[in-house]
C-alpha cells in the first residue's frame, strides 16, 4: 500500500488529494480545493492541507511519494507560477511532507498531468465523437483550449506509455479563408506574431469576439469567454455565436493537424476546460468534418478514435498515476 499526495496546481485554484493506492487501483482518502492566490507560498497551503487531513482521518503512515501537476513551466525540479509568483521546488517540499527521499516528489507541466491522467479515465469520462479503430500501444495525442492551449503526445515505451510535452499551441496561427485572413491582419495588428493559442483559447474567443465587433464598427458588450459561449449556446447574441463558428473551426483544424502530424491510433483525446461546456457545439457542428478535412491524407483521420474528456479532475488524476509509478 502507498500513500499518496497529489495535486493540481494553477493562479487561480489548488486542487489536492490524498490517495491510497494498491493493485486494485486508487482510493481518494481526503480532498480539498483552495484560492491560490489567498497563501503567500504553496509550502503555506501544503502545511494546512496535510494539518486537515490528519484531523480527518486516523492514524495517517507516512508519504510514500507526491506529484504535482503545475500550470507552469518546470525546469531542474523547480517551477515559478506564471499568474501566481510561487516558487515551488521538489527538495523543498519534500522536507515539509516529511519524504525523505525527494526524488519521490515530483513537479510535472499541468498539461503533462492531462496526458497521464486520460489513462485512468473511466467510459463515463469520455463523451466520443468518433468511435475509429483503436489499435493497442499506438500513439495518443491530447489537446485543450483553456486559459492557453495545450498539446501532448504519448508514445508506448514497452511496458507503459509515456507522456510528451509539446509547446504546440505557440505554433503559428494558420488560416482558411478569407475571415479568417482578416483575423489574422487583426491579431497582427495587436501582437509581434499569431500563435494558434491567440485563437484557440479562452482569451481567443475574446479576441474573435473583439475583432468581428470592430470589423462591424460596434461596441463589444461581452468581455468574457464563459459569457460569449454561454450567449452562443443559447442564441441570444449573433456575434456570440459567430465568434463560436470560428473558435470551433479553428479548433478542429488544430487537433486534426496534431492528428496528423502524430497518426494517434491510440485515440485523439480533447481535454481542456472548454471542451465540455461547449459539447453540442462540438458534437452538432461540422467540427469532425473540418478535423479530418486535410485534403489527399483526409481518410488517414477517419480511423482515429476522438474523445471529448468531460472529466474535470483529468490532471489531478494523472498526478496520482505519476506519483504511484514513481514511487
Amino acid at each position: 500500500m502507498q500513500l499518496i499526495l497529489a495535486g493540481d496546481i494553477g493562479g487561480t485554484k489548488t486542487l489536492l488529494s490524498l490517495v491510497q493506492s494498491n493493485a486494485q487501483g486508487f482510493e481518494r482518502l481526503y480532498d480539498q480545493r483552495f484560492a491560490s492566490g489567498d497563501y503567500a507560498t504553496f509550502e503555506e497551503l501544503l502545511v494546512e492541507f496535510m494539518t486537515l487531513a490528519r484531523s480527518n482521518l486516523q492514524n495517517l503512515p507516512p508519504l510514500t511519494s507526491a506529484c504535482f501537476g503545475i500550470a507552469g513551466p518546470v525546469s531542474d525540479r523547480r517551477s515559478q507560477l506564471t499568474n501566481l509568483g510561487w516558487v515551488i521546488e521538489s527538495d523543498r517540499l519534500a522536507e515539509v511532507l516529511g519524504i525523505s527521499e525527494s526524488s519521490k516528489v515530483n513537479l510535472i507541466n499541468d498539461f503533462v498531468a492531462v496526458g497521464y491522467g486520460i489513462l485512468g479515465l473511466k467510459p463515463e469520462d469520455l463523451c466520443t465523437l468518433q468511435g475509429g479503430k483503436a489499435k493497442t500501444h499506438a500513439p495518443m495525442a491530447v489537446i485543450g483550449a483553456g486559459t492557453g492551449l495545450g498539446e501532448a503526445y504519448l508514445t508506448w515505451g514497452g511496458d507503459r506509455y509515456e507522456v510528451n510535452a509539446t509547446e504546440g499551441g505557440h505554433t503559428d496561427f494558420a488560416p482558411r479563408n478569407a475571415l479568417e485572413i482578416e483575423l489574422l491582419q487583426y491579431l497582427l495588428k495587436h501582437h509581434h506574431r499569431a500563435s494558434v493559442e491567440r485563437v484557440v483559447s479562452g482569451l481567443g474567443i475574446v479576441t474573435i469576439y473583439e475583432f468581428l465587433c470592430d470589423r462591424q464598427g460596434t461596441t463589444s458588450l461581452l468581455v468574457d469567454g464563459g459569457a460569449i459561449a454561454e450567449a452562443a449556446l443559447t442564441q441570444s447574441d449573433p456575434l456570440a455565436m459567430q465568434t463560436m463558428e470560428i473558435f470551433v473551426s479553428a479548433y478542429a483544424a488544430e487537433a486534426g493537424n496534431l492528428a496528423l502530424k502524430l497518426i494517434p491510433n491510440g485515440g485523439l483525446y480533447i481535454a481542456g476546460g472548454i471542451a465540455p461546456k461547449i459539447l453540442p457545439l462540438l458534437q452538432e457542428s461540422n467540427f469532425l468534418e473540418i478535423l479530418k478535412f486535410k485534403g489527399r491524407v483526409s481518410p488517414i483521420l477517419s480511423d482515429i478514435p476522438i474523445h471529448v474528456v468531460l472529466n474535470p479532475e483529468v490532471g489531478l488524476i494523472g498526478a496520482m498515476i505519476y506519483a504511484h509509478e514513481s514511487a
